[in-house]
């Protein structure tokens, strides 16, 4: 069932693609299914925080604290520092990684806080990720708060 589930961030990651924007994906699920779906939408929507999983997040609107402690979320990218915040405050047990080849967030202090974080290193992921770096470096600089090295 975890494949079925990294498909659908995948799918995520692909609209936030062919809308122009960062080719990353999210979804949350609860008791084996989806309850919230978002893709990074900075560049859409002007927004300085719409990481994919924080997009997700907020598509699943407010849950529970029950219902996080019984979530996983998948994302196709490795969360930054900012969404792995918020994987920490709602205390989401569970984190998915597509890849971390191209990107790795604060995976050793995540799970230092108790939280399993699987890294699958689908190549998948790993070559939307690369492809997208190598033709919008400038864009991936920003996104992840780092000056531009093209």
């Amino acid at each position: 069932m975890q494949g079925q589930f990294l498909d659908a961030a995948i799918a995520e990651a692909q609209k936030g693609l062919d809308a122009g924007g960062i080719p990353i994906g999210s979804v949350l699920v609860i008791d084996g299914q989806i309850v919230g779906r978002g893709h990074n939408q900075r560049v859409q929507r002007g927004s300085v925080i719409r990481h994919a999983e924080m997009d997700c997040l907020e598509n699943a609107g407010r849950l529970s604290a029950a219902d996080y402690r019984r979530a996983t979320l998948y994302s196709t990218l490795s969360p930054c520092a900012m969404c792995s915040g918020a994987v920490l405050l709602y205390k989401i047990p569970t984190v998915i990684v597509g890849e971390n080849r191209t990107f790795q967030g604060p995976e050793d202090y995540v799970r230092s806080q108790g939280v399993d974080v699987r890294v699958l290193n689908d190549e998948r992921c790993v070559a939307m990720m690369e492809r997208f770096i190598r033709e919008r470096p400038e864009l991936w600089s920003e996104d992840i708060g780092e000056t531009a090295s093209c």
